[in-house]
């Protein structure tokens, strides 16, 4: 097959759409399911690349959650201790598989982001895997293959039209992408910068300890930033992006915006969000929503109006300013990579609160030297890739 039509473009009016190989090659892909459309594949074949990598660089089983053409999660196989398994709604599963549990920290990460998304496994779908999809609100499924009780898992969703598509492992793309805009084509050579721990080796800073741990988190968080729009930044603790911020104009705008992602995740973990009590029957998307609520600062307006009674069966407790502060000071060892230089310190001072300590980027501003003290002045590590990772 060289080419597959699909339903419409981005948008309803943009017809007609489709996907297709130039020359003699065919695609890299089956269809086992549903009728996947325009941002599905973008999406997909984005998060295939990202998964890819992520598994020839840590060695692990990966996962990404993509919505838009960004990743809302990345994740590595790593186990899940029991407060993740609550916060991510699998503490109902048992024991999960190495790709279930990279899963299940991708989406989990940042739930209300991931609503809707297009998943991606570096590794043949397992029925631990299936299992979670079943039950979240998903659009499709990327991977090298489906072991057959895990396929009639999926087909079984949103009445057989849940999209299923089935990757190439042999698949190598060429060298040179290109695209049209405005009826203007667009021609690069592909970004295949590997990221490895040797991308890692000029530390800037006073403290040059970044632990091996840390490292693989950088690394997700650079591979995370390749097939993330820019400007990006991503914040990563214990193999799994926890903030992501895409599509920002500016920096610091970025580094705030995953920095309160970030910070939403580790106040998920808080004993007074861990103890709420919800009615019956609630949908897990409701549920997400009033977490969200519950931790941000429009709380109180909540309370107010008494919109609490319909999502919780007890009233719960204020989570006040100063406990919330008091548990995010708790969060620590985070990482933080940034696809091209942090231009300011103020980047670096956003990051501090919100736990990291190993930071890697490019390098290459006028303010370097500003940026470095900043580090030195909260004691973290800092390296200079030397490479940007801007992703358009």
């Amino acid at each position: 097959m060289k080419e597959l039509e699909l339903k419409y473009g981005c948008n309803p009016n943009q017809k007609p759409s489709r996907i297709c190989m130039e020359g003699d090659r065919e695609l890299p892909i089956q269809v086992l399911c549903g009728r996947p459309g325009y941002i599905n594949f973008l999406d997909a074949f984005n998060g295939w690349q990202l998964v890819k990598e992520l598994k020839e660089a840590t060695g692990l089983p990966a996962a990404a959650s993509f919505k838009h053409v960004s990743p809302a999660g990345a994740a590595v196989g790593l186990p899940l201790d029991d407060t993740l398994k609550k916060i991510y709604w699998v503490d109902d599963m048992g024991e999960l598989s190495p790709l279930a549990s990279a899963y299940a920290r991708a989406r989990g990460a940042d739930r209300m982001s991931s609503f809707g998304d297009f998943i991606s496994l570096s590794d043949v779908c397992d029925v631990d895997t299936a299992k979670i999809i079943k039950r979240e609100v998903s659009d499709g499924v990327i991977a090298p293959g489906y072991e057959p009780e895990a396929l009639e898992i999926l087909k079984s969703k949103k009445k057989g039209n849940y999209v299923v598509i089935q990757m190439d492992l042999d698949y190598v793309p060429d060298p040179l992408e290109r695209k049209q805009v405005f009826g203007i084509t667009f021609e690069q050579g592909r970004n295949d910068l590997k990221i490895d721990r040797e991308l890692l080796a000029n530390v800037v800073t006073k403290n040059k300890e970044i632990p091996d741990s840390a490292k693989i988190d950088l690394m997700i968080s650079l591979i995370t930033l390749k097939y993330t729009q820019s400007n990006s930044v991503c914040y990563v603790k214990g193999g799994q992006a926890i903030g992501i911020g895409a599509g920002q104009q500016s920096r610091v705008h970025c580094t705030r915006l995953a920095g309160q992602k970030a910070d939403n995740w580790f106040l998920r973990q808080a004993p007074q969000v861990l103890n709420l009590q919800f009615v019956d029957g609630i949908k897990r998307a409701d549920r997400d929503n009033a977490i969200d609520v519950y931790i941000g600062e429009d709380y109180m307006d909540v309370l107010a109006d008494g919109r609490w009674e319909s999502v919780f069966k007890v009233k719960p407790p204020v989570f006040t300013r100063e406990e919330k502060r008091a548990w995010l000071d708790q969060m620590e060892d985070v990482a933080l990579g940034s696809d091209a230089f942090f231009p300011f310190g103020d980047n670096i001072d956003r990051a501090f609160k919100s736990g990291v300590k190993y930071v890697a980027e490019p390098g290459g501003s006028v303010r370097d030297d500003n940026v470095i003290a900043t580090c030195d002045q909260y004691g973290m590590a800092m390296a200079f890739t030397g490479i940007r990772l801007f992703h358009h």
